[in-house]
């Protein structure tokens, strides 16, 4: 893995240079600066209330439990967390009643840290910042987009959530660094409980800043591709757009900064509008809003809720493994939660090896909490490497096991006639295997490892999938002599 999440994405002598802002709707039960609820999937707009339609006289109240998870995020990202100022930010959408957005500019709460990929590569993070979510405007007819529409509608339940939008570095040099990113990113906010992160219901949105030049080089002209809502995405729009503006590049033509948005049905960007720029949204400092100083023994309070985070459980597993900490099957049990589960089977007197291959290929839809207690796979491991059951016989077992939530390996085995075979037989075997595949063997003896596998194959064949096939491995190279 880490040699294709290091390596440096180039297309006809460029490089791409990406910088991700990523905007997270935080867990609070209500909204930023009012009462009403914060809950997606409710009817539209029956969460509201004066503050969210920008009634005149309506005055914003801070919401702590948003300042709170907004800390968490800031500090499990390893950044700084300092005295900060909301301000306003203007423009115009139908979806936003007040025409401005309340976000925070030039004092954010949360600044300069870092996220480390498995790989080890450290990605900057610039700010993390708290503003509130715009409304959302449903377009109605078949492509979902304002053209083509017949009529739009607006739903303002979204408006006002509470959002963090964490603003990356350009560090990334290629589409699978920023969706390692964003997974991690992703892994980290539901360690933390600041988010579900659920990028299909929008409470994670990811726009994507991508710009390419001569390696080395000056930074070129950036376009920003909006609200890309899924981590393959990611991967596939900023290829898309990097490759297009080389295109445009080695066609004598300037890429012109530009809002982008990205459609999956015909795997290209398409243009939205010009980009702004800062002056354009007129920012001010938010009248209504005092200054926000967090007190160092509030923050602290915040950072000792932290637990533990992916990053550091993945190398305790790794060396536990002796793997690295980047290794698929480390990676994916960590991102499932079921890390502790699988130290758990090792201290239940389980094999650590087999233990990560089973909950990795066997467990996908159990969550954190598998159903087959520990104990089981602990004992259901030990028969593995002890001889009693092969590899074929135990992930058999091992599926029994999840299906009835546990229950005894060994009386498993027993009801489906998996019996460890005799070492003679097992030899005998072997010599059939032998005699019947002269050519097989003879490649074999000359080194050729291909060769092992029709052999290996023929023997299990034979004993119905109940051969070892360590031993059968063992037993044919020893005969090579």
């Amino acid at each position: 893995m880490s040699d294709a999440s290091s390596a440096p994405w180039t297309f006809e002598g460029y490089e791409m240079v990406v910088g991700l802002e990523v905007h997270v709707e935080l867990a609070t039960r209500t909204k930023l600066f009012s009462g009403s609820p914060n809950r997606f999937g409710d009817d539209p707009n029956t969460n509201i209330d004066p503050v969210t339609l920008g009634l005149p006289g309506a005055l914003p109240v801070l919401n702590r439990q948003a300042v709170e998870l907004a800390m968490k995020i800031g500090l499990a990202l390893n950044c700084t967390v300092q005295p900060c100022t909301f301000a306003r930010k203007n423009y115009f959408y139908p979806d936003m009643p007040k025409a401005y957005q309340i976000s925070q500019y030039e004092d954010p709460l949360n600044v300069d840290g870092w996220l480390d990929l498995p790989d080890g590569t450290r990605i900057g993070i610039e700010r993390a910042h708290m503003e509130e979510d715009a409304g959302k405007t449903v377009h109605a007819g078949e492509s979902g987009r304002v053209h083509g529409a017949e009529h739009s509608l607006i739903d303002l339940n979204r408006a006002g959530v509470p959002l963090v939008e964490i603003v990356s570095r350009p560090d990334m040099r290629s589409p699978e660094q920023a969706r390692q990113y964003v997974a991690e990113l992703r892994s980290i906010l539901l360690a933390v409980e600041a988010s579900d992160a659920k990028m299909e219901e929008g409470s994670m949105r990811v726009d994507a800043n991508v710009s390419v030049r001569r390696p080395g080089g000056e930074l070129g002209t950036r376009c920003e591709i909006k609200n890309v809502n899924s981590i393959r995405s990611v991967g596939r729009a900023i290829e898309y757009e990097a490759k297009r503006q080389i295109v445009l590049i080695e066609g004598g033509e300037a890429v012109r900064q530009q809002t982008r948005h990205w459609d999956e049905g015909d795997g290209k960007t398409h243009t939205l509008r010009d980009k702004e720029d800062a002056d354009d949204y007129r920012y001010f400092l938010e009248p209504d809003l005092v200054p926000l100083a967090p007190e160092r023994s509030w923050v602290e309070h915040v950072r000792a809720s932290i637990p533990v985070l992916p990053s550091a459980r993945r190398v305790a597993l790794a060396e536990a493994a002796g793997a690295a900490p980047d290794d698929e099957a480390i990676v994916t049990i960590v991102d499932r939660g079921q890390d502790a589960y699988v130290l758990a089977v090792v201290e239940a007197g389980g094999d650590l090896g087999r233990a990560i291959v089973h909950v990795q290929q066997a467990f996908a839809e159990q969550g954190a909490d598998p159903a087959v207690p520990a104990g089981d796979l602990a004992a259901l491991t030990t028969m593995e490497t002890g001889g009693q059951l092969t590899a074929t016989q135990a992930k058999t077992v091992l599926a029994d096991l999840v299906e009835r939530g546990g229950g005894d390996p060994a009386a498993i085995a027993a009801e489906r006639g998996f019996e460890a075979m005799d070492t003679s037989e097992l030899e005998s075997m072997v010599d059939d295997a032998i005699a019947a595949q002269p050519d097989a063997w003879e490649k074999f003896c000359a080194g050729e490892g291909k060769a092992m596998g029709a052999l290996v194959g023929h023997i299990m064949k034979a004993s119905r999938g109940q051969a070892d096939g360590k031993l059968v491995s063992q037993i044919l190279n020893s005969r090579k002599g």
